[in-house]
């Protein structure tokens, strides 16, 4: 019984978020507008779907899709005192041949091109000669009325039916020859150019506490001060069942270094790293999970690579991608609540409107969830669980508030996420088991179409398991973005903030100085599918050591997407 306690207690906060979900689940479907009518060849799974509908087809044209509506008061834009609200009607209530947009509008003060009008027009032509064809009478001066109409847009109604019958050709092609329309593939293929510089390899507050044979030692390693020019590349098959699902399953190879090794601190690590498991560019698995969205609930479920920041939104829009974000590891996210033990396990958001949402989430790490032996599995390995609200009080204002308890094994103790220093990683010296209670404040204000503002502050309370102790913990960051500078679409970004650090520890040393970081990264596109991204960042006093010289870090990222 004390053992089942233990794990209902770990889950807490997902069954808390799933009850809130089922408390509301008879809220109404919002449906996603229909897309518009293009024969493109980069949107083939686009096309297929499209051609499912014909009577939705055909009522699609360039500049919107349209629905039909049964009744004149259906049409959210147009009341009863409108100049034209009587022809409207008339047209809506005797022949059905009126259509309006997918958010019940008419939009009537809106330019109309010839290619809609000949939509409506074609739909009106069919609704009389169904109305004939059951012997309904239609009035004299409406036949003569649309007689000349169908004679003036000939042109454009014959086209219409010539644009329908290839765009249907085009896709029966696509359905005979495709690989799935189901399942869609995209490459990612980021290609860097890297240096690190640094004085003196890094090392921590605990140095003055070594015997002189150790400082020497440590101050004597080489800085891996070499250009280095590497690779990442991922394949990511996306599958979806029901159109509003996503199964995602990744191929990762990579050889970016990770720059702690030539340095001597986690600090210097690049945003786009992918860890020792794909060195040399070895192929492994990188994701394998499945998200739903059921009218208000979104569901996410995992037994590989769901990560914290896959269900958390870390309110960081321009630097939160390893791919196209922030340069350094650290400026991607909150370390203190957005990184811990993942990889598998089960997370819920519920929406309550467009202003508040929350959600709860249960992550086991990844390579011993399925392992059966003591320590291991999904509740007695390390693992996370957390909550997180979101508000959005105005559409250009963005708040996060997120908990995560996190609990580590002896041996893996990593409670800053690879982000700080040796001591706070692990300030309990590798002697047990440690749990982290972490609690961040996120935020995001897009100041007007050209400028952001962001940052972050978070804190931890952590406690060795075994032992009587416990250690503090502080981060915090801001960002200042530009957008579309010199260019569309480019983005100039400025970031820094504190670097995680133990500022208290009970029986142990604790970082005795602040370590600071600052980047700067310009990223510019080169065309819909590259993007390059030049900057650098330099991490003051690293390893919250004032006696480590500084470390520069320069990157030319560039980003291939298809």
């Amino acid at each position: 019984m004390s053992k089942l306690f233990k794990n209902l207690v770990k889950v807490t906060p997902l069954v808390l978020g799933a009850s809130v979900a089922a408390a509301g689940g008879a809220v109404a479907q919002t449906m996603p507008s229909t897309p518009q009518l293009k024969i493109d060849p980069a949107a083939q799974q686009q096309l297929v779907q499209r051609a499912q509908n014909s009577q939705q087809i055909n009522r699609s044209v360039d500049q919107g899709s349209m629905s039909q509506v049964t009744s004149v008061n259906q049409l959210r834009d147009v009341s009863p005192t409108a100049w034209a609200y009587e022809a409207l009607r008339s047209l809506v209530e005797r022949y059905g041949c009126i259509v309006g947009y997918p958010d019940r509008t008419f939009k009537g003060a809106q330019a109309l091109t010839r290619w809609e009008f000949a939509v409506g027009l074609n739909a009106c032509l069919n609704s009389m000669e169904k109305l004939l064809q059951e012997g309904i009478k239609i009035t004299q001066a409406d036949l003569e009325t649309i007689k000349k109409l169908a004679q003036d847009f000939r042109t454009e109604l014959a086209t219409l039916g010539t644009r329908i019958d290839n765009l249907e050709q085009r896709t029966a092609f696509i359905e005979d020859h495709s690989f799935s329309i189901t399942t869609k593939l995209q490459g990612e293929v980021i290609f860097a150019l890297s240096n690190a510089w640094s004085d003196d390899f890094a090392v921590d507050s605990n140095f003055p506490n070594l015997s002189p044979s150790q400082q020497e030692s440590l101050r004597n390693r080489p800085i891996g001060n070499q250009t280095t020019f590497s690779d990442r590349v991922r394949l990511n098959l996306n599958t979806s069942l029901t159109g509003k699902d996503l199964l995602r399953m990744r191929l990762q190879a990579s050889s970016i270094p990770n720059l702690a090794r030539a340095t001597g601190s986690d600090m210097a690590r690049l945003s786009f790293d992918a860890g020792s498991l794909y060195d040399n560019n070895n192929i492994a698995l990188d994701d394998l999970y499945y998200i739903s969205n059921i009218d208000r609930v979104k569901v996410w479920m995992g037994a590989r690579g769901l990560d914290l920041d896959d269900v958390f939104d870390v309110v960081n829009p321009f630097l939160e991608s390893s791919a196209t974000g922030a340069l350094s590891r650290f400026n991607r996210r909150n370390p203190l609540v957005y990184r811990g033990p993942e990889g598998a396990g089960l997370g819920v958001r519920y929406n309550f409107s467009s202003q508040l949402a929350v959600t709860a989430l249960y992550l086991a790490e990844q390579d011993t969830v399925s392992n059966p032996n003591s320590g291991n599995g999904l509740f007695n390995g390390n693992y996370s669980t957390g909550l997180q609200f979101n508000v959005k009080p105005v559409p250009n204002l963005h708040f996060a508030v997120t908990y995560l308890h996190a609990y580590f094994t002896q041996g893996s103790v990593n409670l800053s996420g690879s982000t700080g220093s040796p001591i706070t990683r692990d300030p309990f010296n590798n002697l047990g088991a440690a749990t982290r209670d972490s609690v961040g404040l996120q935020s995001h204000w897009n100041i007007n179409d050209t400028f952001s503002l962001g940052g972050w502050i978070g804190y931890a309370k952590a406690y060795a398991q075994g032992i009587d102790s416990s250690a503090d913990l502080w981060t915090w960051q801001g960002n200042f973005s530009i957008r579309d500078f010199v260019k569309e679409g480019a983005t100039f970004t400025i970031a820094g903030g504190q670097l995680p650090r133990v500022s208290y520890v009970e029986g142990f040393t604790a970082d005795r100085d602040i370590s600071h970081i600052l980047e700067v990264e310009y990223s510019y596109p080169i065309s819909r599918y590259i993007l390059l991204t030049p900057g650098f960042y330099v991490i003051f006093d690293p390893n919250n050591f004032s006696e480590n010289g500084n470390i520069w870090v320069g990157v030319i990222r560039t980003t291939f997407r298809f």
